[in-house]
């Protein structure tokens, strides 16, 4: 089985070399970062695809609470913490497992192998999620796929228009981590700057221009081959 990739967010750096010691010998595990910031966790996040986070609870500017309900759909979280009152609640937001300070490794272990159980169930039965959540104006803002028309980037920011939208919602993101949170088999990056929802498209005319909303977005040539390939599938 390919390892899990994970994270460990604490804001105690002797709690995150404990973790970090645990996931060195634990060949189930790819550690990718650690963070005693979890500003700095869900930023990183947001740009990376992540499979499982270590996550202590209490913590300042935003506890591990709050942060799991801001993290990406796919990413799980295994709670570790020194306060047992938390253990209800843990399992209110469907964390993998709550582990107690101080954590021994055995303990540990079983949270991965629970983590390995959960992550092979979803290879058996995947499912695609329909929603994603961004952050617009300090608010959480959930969007339906089926209504985005396209995204816009803008150096570090995108633009989602939505149907029924008057204005576009914009948000602090990449075009990277956009295209790694839309299904690929709904939505197609046809330049640098767009990613459309294809069956949005009204007209391809003959200078390879999409007609979608209100825009006219030209494909360019680093994505032509991929679209051309689309619309020949299409019809």
């Amino acid at each position: 089985m390919t390892p899990i990739t994970c994270i460990i967010v604490d804001d105690e750096p002797l709690a995150v070399k404990l973790l970090e010691s645990f996931v060195a010998k634990t060949p189930q595990l790819q550690l990718l970062a650690s963070f005693t910031d979890s500003v700095e966790a869900l930023s990183f996040l947001r740009d990376h695809p992540v499979q499982l986070a270590f996550m202590d609870i209490q913590m300042p500017d935003m506890n591990g609470m709050e942060l799991s309900h801001m993290l990406p759909e796919r990413t799980k979280v295994i709670f570790t913490t020194a306060f047992k009152e938390y253990a209800f609640e843990s399992y209110e937001v469907s964390a993998i497992d709550f582990l107690l300070k101080p954590i021994r490794y055995n303990k540990f272990i079983a949270a991965v192998e629970k983590a390995e159980q959960w992550f092979s169930h979803q290879k058996e039965t995947p499912s695609t999620p329909k929603t994603m959540f961004i952050r617009v104006d300090g608010e959480l803002r959930q969007i339906n796929f089926d209504n985005i028309l396209f995204v816009e980037g803008m150096k570090d920011y995108v633009r989602f228009h939505i149907e029924g939208e008057r204005l576009p919602l914009t948000t602090h993101m990449t075009m990277k981590a956009v295209e790694d949170a839309l299904p690929a088999e709904d939505f197609m990056r046809i330049n640098r700057s767009y990613i459309v929802r294809l069956d949005k498209i009204r007209t391809v005319d003959r200078n390879l221009c999409a007609y979608i909303g209100n825009e006219i977005i030209r494909v360019t040539e680093a994505y032509r081959e991929a679209f051309e390939r689309y619309c020949s599938n299409a019809s």
